[in-house]
């Protein structure tokens, strides 16, 4: 394919990034911003897959088999199972205004300089060779398609920089960045052009990945079958559909806990995840959008690189290059450019964003603290310095660029394009830590991270970087072999004689170990300054603090005029953005801008937040302190307000627990005041049902008495029937106050219990024997099934007795005459023996089965069919059998009768009983 058609391809491309990105600009302009939606969000996430995903991880497949998942493995388990984390990292860095994960670690630790000067130089050596890993991938592809180098091995850092398309790549990139990502001065603010050709180039490249995966699948093969057919037949190449490769290699575990840190720690996925994120609800939904999109890109990674390796001799292409060799082997010269395309996607998306990234770093935690402490700014003579510090930033985008092509030049050669990636993602790995203890554990230190920091990236170093050097002949291969100076101790992949991990997993153990334990035994042992302790309870409580708290907690008092303030922020953000700002906060609230009044603490925080979105937190610290005359709060003053933040932080907590436990007491006290209600209703009923009862049987005795009394001569036979009447309201009278003084002693357990082995058949054939005549008067047929033999129980014999007569009594009440028929049963049912009383009545709804037992509880309408009685005789059976260890239940439906029935446990001291022919019954071994 001629050079020229594949350059002025991407030469087209590019253009077309550019026109997305300003039309992305433009419509911020006028208010029509095209980020603001989630899916955008989740595309622009999808930096993450560089040309490491594009190319790589076909080249790592090749001879790990599933050994490539690793490195999405991880993200993918941050994003389903890590949300607190990012949440919460996204909400601080709102609150604290922060442009870098540089500037976010600076102001946990008390706004620091020192460390996020020294997060950033790691961050920028660190990430180099990622850098290196682009511009490898983006020249190798060139020469490949072009014809230059069909075998895509490349010839590194032999060519002639002049000649090295690589260095144009790099200069290329460069211009980009710069264009894309330099533009405004905050870098807080969104680059919504940057973000929108980001998630553009992750659609270009997710669509050419596929479409080399279903050509190679469906076009050179006759589908999936057909392709693992073919490689289980090659038994060198069937061994990496197996999981022996990927996990022999020991690496599994260590990739993926270095990309778990990676989906957070690096530059450009701070920049998109955080400090580009318009709104924190669109995190919810990258969550799952972001892993689907890495299923996708990596959906064909395995069978383009079998593919690859069956096709082509060992060694004659690059594994990285199957993506573009295979369509090419074919004669597919469109869709490899088209291929070729998807992975200057992957390359230049990752390089805008980790340079703007990075260029920010650069200049708000090194450049900017310099020249502030050196004085060299000189802010009283410069009105507006936004044209300094964009140069500041461009300049570090083109060093930055130039260094990644050194290395690539002096060591990117000897590595795989996923070896180089994993060195970078073990760089900024060391920023975990102190990351996330920061926002976890107030009692991490600034001299913790510092100290963590420097011995971790130390070991990264010795263990990683040097190697690479060594491995690429800038240094003595006796390094690597022998150690320094022949100090085999000291050997870097074998660090103090630990052997037996590959030198990935070797260098995370010391890095880690070094980096961790300094954190925490220094941070243990330190003193914060107050600085830290405000900042710590900032980040750590965000969620409780509002931000109105977080913003009180700012140790800034003003001694500056609004004049002068506002021209001091104009020197960073430029004069009319600064104007604009300033009276935005006017317009929302009451404050004074005239210019010879004092500047309040709101208004300098404000300010100092405005600098902090240009040229970093530390930096605008220290650029308010030198312009703010005697802004900083004392010592004391600065522990008087601490201490008063976290008494209202306390009282706070307290105020809301008490609140919680009103709220239960008064849930609580709710309840027992409805039950109060309903207990004094049912007491009006009963008192009122007790009175009717009452005076019912006593209004006969008194009406048949007198006729008695006032007529001495009244025929015998009339005066016998009388008497009759007299006797039976005299015992319903006895009956109704025996229940009630029943229920009163059963209550206060005075009640005296006879408790021995009885027969309960034998007690129901005697309560149905003495109320069958009340059946046969309202003409109930009453059929009675009890076998002759029956188990014991433990029971009292009237307690039970008065159990059974109120079952029958009651099936009596409610069944019908005529038609009404009642069924007594007495069976073995499990442990005990089961009594059932069966009617064909009314039956009984759903919510008066419930209740039914319950103390002055009648069914029927209280007001037109209320029964006789005072409605205990059930609750009196119910706690006699609960009494006895048994259970009383009831089984009805409305049309459909009811059953009432209970169990009584069965006496387990006695054997079957025999029933005698008197009825009487003797265990089964007594004589007879």
């Amino acid at each position: 394919m001629p050079a020229s058609l594949v350059a002025a391809t991407s030469f087209a491309y590019l253009f077309l990034l550019f026109a997305i990105a300003w039309g992305a600009d433009r419509l911020a302009d006028r208010g029509r911003s095209v980020i603001a939606t989630p899916y955008v969000y989740a595309l622009s996430l999808g930096v993450f897959c560089t040309t490491w995903t594009f190319y790589g991880s076909v080249g790592r497949a090749s001879t790990l088999g599933i050994g490539f998942l690793p490195v999405y493995l991880g993200p993918t388990l941050v994003m389903t199972l890590g949300y607190l984390v990012i949440a919460k990292i996204l909400r601080i860095a709102k609150r604290q205004r922060s442009t870098s994960i540089a500037d976010f670690i600076a102001a946990r630790y008390g706004k620091s300089q020192l460390l996020g000067g020294m997060v950033a130089a790691i961050a920028v050596f660190g990430v180099t060779p990622y850098i290196a890993l682009q511009l490898k991938a983006v020249s190798i592809s060139f020469d490949l398609l072009a014809g230059t180098d069909p075998t895509g091995l490349g010839t590194g850092p032999h060519a002639a920089i002049l000649g090295d398309k690589a260095f144009y790549v790099a200069l290329l990139m460069a211009a980009f960045a710069i264009v894309f990502g330099t533009r405004s001065i905050d870098a807080a603010e969104h680059h919504q052009g940057m973000v929108a050709a980001v998630a553009f180039e992750s659609v270009v490249k997710l669509l050419s990945f596929l479409a080399v995966g279903v050509m190679v699948v469906w076009g050179i093969h006759d589908g999936f079958g057909d392709l693992f057919e073919r490689t289980a037949s090659n038994p060198a190449v069937a061994r990496l559909l197996t999981a022996e490769p990927a996990l022999g290699d020991g690496s599994w575990i260590t990739v993926t806990l270095l990309s778990m840190a990676a989906i957070v720690c690096l530059p450009r996925q701070f920049q998109l995840m955080v400090v580009e994120n318009v709104r924190e609800s669109h995190l919810r939904r990258a969550l799952w959008l972001f892993p689907l999109y890495m299923l996708l890109i990596n959906l064909f990674v395995l069978p383009v690189a079998v593919a690859g390796l069956m096709l082509f001799p060992a060694g004659s292409v690059d594994p990285d290059m199957f993506v573009l060799a295979l369509p090419l082997s074919q004669g597919w010269k469109a869709l490899a450019l088209f291929a070729f395309v998807g992975g200057l996607s992957a390359a230049t998306s990752m390089i805008i964003v980790e340079t703007v990234a990075l260029s920010t770093m650069v200049s708000n935690d090194l450049v900017i603290p310099a020249l502030l402490r050196l004085n060299l700014l000189k802010l009283d003579r410069h009105p507006d310095l936004t044209r300094l510090l964009l140069t500041i930033r461009r300049t570090a985008i083109l060093t930055i660029l130039l260094m990644g092509y050194g290395y690539f030049r002096f060591a990117g050669s000897a590595y795989a394009l996923g070896a180089i990636g994993l060195i970078s993602f073990a760089a900024v790995a060391q920023f975990a830590p102190a990351l996330i203890g920061g926002i976890f554990w107030s009692g991490g230190t600034r001299r913790g991270a510092l100290s963590g920091l420097i011995a971790g990236i130390s070991a990264w170093t010795y263990t990683l970087l040097l190697p690479s050097f060594a491995r690429s002949g800038w240094l003595d291969p006796g390094f690597l072999s022998d150690g320094p100076g022949g100090m085999e101790l000291l050997r870097p992949y074998a660090l103090f004689g630990l052997q037996g991990l590959d030198p990935l997993s070797h260098a995370l153990f010391w890095s880690m170990a070094l980096n961790v334990g300094l954190y925490v035994a220094v941070s243990l042992f330190d003193r914060p300054s107050v600085g830290e302790r405000v900042q710590a309870n900032a980040f750590v409580d965000v969620f409780r603090m509002t931000e109105r708290a977080t913003a009180a907690s700012s140790s800034w008092r003003g001694s500056t005029t609004v004049g002068e303030l506002i021209a001091l922020v104009g020197r960073f953000l430029g004069p009319q953005r600064a104007e604009q700002a300033f009276a935005g906060l006017a317009r929302g609230g009451s404050v004074d801008l005239r210019r010879d009044r004092q500047a309040s603490a709101e208004l300098v925080r404000f300010g100092e937040r405005l600098m902090a979105g240009a040229i970093g937190a530390a930096s605008a610290r220290v650029a308010l302190a030198s312009a703010v005359r005697g802004g900083e709060v004392t010592m004391p003053e600065l522990l008087r307000m601490l201490d008063e933040t976290s008494q209202v932080l306390e009282y706070s907590r307290q105020l809301e627990q008490k609140s919680a436990e009103l709220e239960r007491t008064s849930v609580a006290l709710r309840a027992a005041n409805e039950k109060l209600l309903e207990l004094d209703r049912l007491k009006d009923d009963f008192l009122s049902t007790v009175t009717h009862e009452l005076r019912t049987p006593l209004t006969s005795i008194r009406a048949f008495a007198e006729i008695l009394h006032d007529n001495p001569d009244i025929e015998p036979d009339q005066a016998r029937e009388f008497l009759h009447l007299i006797i039976k309201e005299s015992e319903r009278l006895t009956r109704l106050i025996n229940q009630v003084l029943d229920m009163a002693k059963i209550e206060a357990g005075e009640i005296d219990w006879n408790i021995e082995t009885v027969d309960l058949g034998e007690i129901v054939r005697e309560a149905t024997a003495t109320t069958a005549q009340v059946f046969k008067d309202k003409g109930i047929a009453l059929e009675a099934h009890i076998p002759d033999t029956v188990p014991g129980v433990r029971g009292d014999h009237d307690r039970l007795t008065q159990v059974a007569m109120n079952l029958l009594s009651n099936a009596a009440k409610f069944t019908p005459g005529g038609s009404g028929r009642v069924v007594v049963s007495v069976e073995h049912s499990g442990d005990g023996v089961k009594v059932a009383v069966s009617d064909n009545g009314p039956g009984l709804t759903p919510n008066d089965a419930e209740i039914v037992f319950d103390k002055f509880r009648q069914v029927g309408n209280t007001m037109t069919d209320k029964p006789q009685g005072t409605g205990l005789g059930l609750a009196i059976c119910k706690r006699i059998v609960e009494h006895l260890g048994g259970r009383i239940w009831v089984e009805s439906s409305i049309g459909h009768g009811a059953t009432f029935a209970f169990v009584i446990p069965a006496d387990s001291t006695i054997s079957s009983p025999v029933t005698t022919p008197n009825g009487a019954y003797l265990p089964a071994n007594a004589d007879q």
